[in-house]
């Protein structure tokens, strides 16, 4: 399912127009990406949980040459499914 597809389904399910589902779906996108970068969690509860991870530098192989080259640290977004997702997922 593409993004265009999930906004048709959210209009079907909640009984809006298209246009009110994409702007609910930009909205929550947007309050999530929000809340990360000011360093929150957000949790939904029995849906899942979304938060930030520290990566730390590491070395790496660069794999055309096999040298050894440095990765720099950096943050990456983290979702972490709940039971009533994975529950139903797994069904």
């Amino acid at each position: 399912m593409n993004k265009k597809e999930l906004i048709d389904k959210i209009a079907a399910k909640a009984g809006v127009k298209k246009v009110e589902a994409e702007k609910m779906l930009s909205a929550f996108e947007e309050s999530v990406i929000e809340s990360l970068q000011g360093g929150d969690k957000v949790t939904m509860v029995g849906f899942g949980t979304f938060s930030v991870t520290n990566r730390k530098a590491r070395k790496g192989r660069n794999p055309q040459t096999g040298g050894e080259i440095t990765i720099a640290a950096r943050k990456s977004p983290k979702f972490v499914a709940g039971k009533n997702f994975k529950e139903a997922v797994t069904k």
